[in-house]
């Protein structure tokens, strides 16, 4: 598998594992439209990638047509009809616990948004039966997945966490231990799911058999999600925030998503007119703009439903000038982070007829809650996690309500013809590798596979990490290093040149010349394929 390919013309699959980006080129080689092609990416990459992401968790879409039309596809679960403070507070906790089956409080969002991008699919002429799409994830988790490196390695780094969540060890550990990669595992009780699924229908994962089971399960364990939840469970089809920059039309997901951060931050670099790539202006200006855009988004950003203010000011010339202002163009501005944790698949896919898609799916935490529910295999997220039992919280929680997302899945329409979608794992990272690449690879013109390469940074936590500092992999020059020290930034450099803190990237491109191109990250396991 390529971690860079280009001159397609059909099609155009990324994602961070091989077999993923094999599915998509797969379907989009049979005929299948974009849309198809990321369907059977988006299964595959939960039985190949579990770790990271699976059917339990929450997914979005950014879908731009062939029209030119974007839109967004909202799979966000909303919390349980139990889940309130007096739920935790009676079974002794004060805050939100990150694993188990407490942790497993909002509803499996992924397959709702699967739905919509099928309907999608099938308006823009999409005929690929459900059975081919899904086909490769049963294979994989039937017949057995290669373990990567990221998932032995953080098996074994999370294992006391999550060894003791209903259902994991007898899903993901190796005779009661972390598994070796390249050793094999089976997920055949999701497989049996999908297949399920393939003669029922997606509908049936909230309303149908799939549904009960999902829900028998949950109750057994204690978490407080029910079967009424799953069955008034829709994702929604909602308008994409957007906002203009020198380079183009940049569009990303509303709340309950950080996509408002993300298009602040390169909103507010771009006024910065910065001329040197891998500068100090560079990447000083892009962490200065970070901390500007989460200071809204951490005052703003919510389930949409509490959100009084109307978001577009934020994307007003007379706000983004004024915010560009603030920002000392040589000195750091104090630091007060806000816990922000992540684990979360990129993937995109393209084709010939300009139907462009940007798609995120994740768990949350690495294995989410840790739960694997055995009727059905899925991996339930941890997302509720990020709800506050405080009442006077910023996302205070509530049955129904939506808990705060840092997926956002980024789509760009450049003033030179190009659609670029684009997109990251990562957590509070999320928005900043996305500036990275992006600056990288539009305003300074690096290519494809060299933006996606290029060191990155970090400012503020992932992955569960205590760290609220600026942390760099190595390979950055020690010269820029020393600067960003001396302008008063909390400097960390990593050991690893290439490191899973800083996210897994990729990126697909249509040309105006009907060319397709994509790339995906070296720090993960996949690349990208076409036809």
């Amino acid at each position: 598998m390529n971690l860079h390919t280009a001159g397609h013309r059909r099609g155009i699959a990324a994602a961070p594992h091989a077999a993923a980006a094999e599915a998509g080129r797969h379907i989009l080689a049979e005929g299948g439209n974009a849309l198809e092609a990321m369907v059977a990416m988006a299964a595959t990459i939960a039985a190949v990638y579990p770790h990271m992401n699976h059917l339990g968790g929450d997914g979005f879409w950014l879908v731009r047509e062939p029209s030119g039309r974007v839109r967004a596809l909202m799979g966000a679960g909303p919390a349980g009809a139990k889940a309130n403070p007096a739920f935790y507070r009676e079974h002794g906790y004060e805050t939100i616990p990150s694993r188990g089956a407490f942790a497993a409080l909002t509803v499996s969002a992924a397959a709702g948004a699967w739905m919509l991008a099928l309907e999608a699919a099938k308006a823009h002429g999409g005929k690929m039966p459900i059975g081919e799409l899904l086909a490769p994830a049963i294979r994989h988790a039937r017949d057995g997945y290669v373990v990567t490196k990221s998932q032995a390695r953080l098996t074994a780094e999370k294992f006391d966490e999550c060894k003791d969540a209903p259902g994991f060890g007898l899903t993901f550990l190796a005779d009661g231990k972390a598994p070796e990669a390249g050793s094999t595992l089976k997920q055949t009780a999701f497989a049996a799911t999908l297949e399920h699924l393939i003669h029922s229908g997606l509908d049936d994962f909230y309303r149908g058999d799939v549904g009960r089971e999902i829900a028998a399960d949950l109750e057994k364990i204690g978490s407080p999600v029910t079967r009424e939840d799953l069955r008034n469970y829709r994702a929604v089809v909602a308008e994409p925030l957007s906002v203009r920059i020198g380079a183009g039309l940049l569009f990303n997901s509303p709340p309950p998503t950080q996509g408002l951060a993300s298009l602040m931050i390169l909103a507010l670099f771009d006024r910065l007119a910065v001329n040197d790539a891998e500068s100090f202006d560079h990447v000083h200006g892009i962490v200065e703009a970070t901390k500007r855009a989460f200071r809204v988004r951490d005052r703003i950003v919510t389930d949409p439903r509490r959100i009084s203010d109307n978001l577009d000011q934020f994307f007003t010339p007379a706000f983004l000038d004024a915010e560009a202002k603030k920002i000392d163009r040589r000195k750091a501005a104090p630091w007060p982070a806000r816990p922000g944790t992540g684990d979360t698949i990129w993937m995109g896919a393209a084709d010939a007829t300009g139907l462009v898609v940007s798609y995120i799916q994740s768990l949350y935490w690495e294995f989410g809650s840790g739960c694997v529910l055995p009727r059905t295999g899925l991996v339930m997220q941890n997302r509720g996690a990020s709800f506050s039992l405080d009442a006077g919280g910023m996302n205070p929680l509530e049955p129904g309500m939506l808990p705060f997302h840092t997926l956002n899945p980024a789509l760009a329409v450049l003033d030179d013809s190009r659609v670029i979608a684009y997109g990251t794992m990562g957590g509070d990272g999320q928005p900043q590798s996305q500036a990275a690449f992006f600056t990288r690879h539009v305003r300074f013109r690096q290519p494809l596979d060299a933006a996606l390469d290029a060191p990155r940074w970090l400012l503020g936590r992932t992955w569960g990490s205590p760290h609220t500092n600026l942390r760099l992999e190595r390979r950055f020059d020690d010269n820029l290093v020393d600067r960003l020290a001396a302008a008063g930034h909390d400097i960390e450099v990593l050991d690893e040149p290439y490191s899973d803190t800083m996210g897994h990237a990729g990126a697909v491109v249509l040309h105006p010349n009907g060319t397709l191109e994509g790339a995906h990250d070296p720090r993960a396991d996949g690349g990208a394929a076409g036809v």
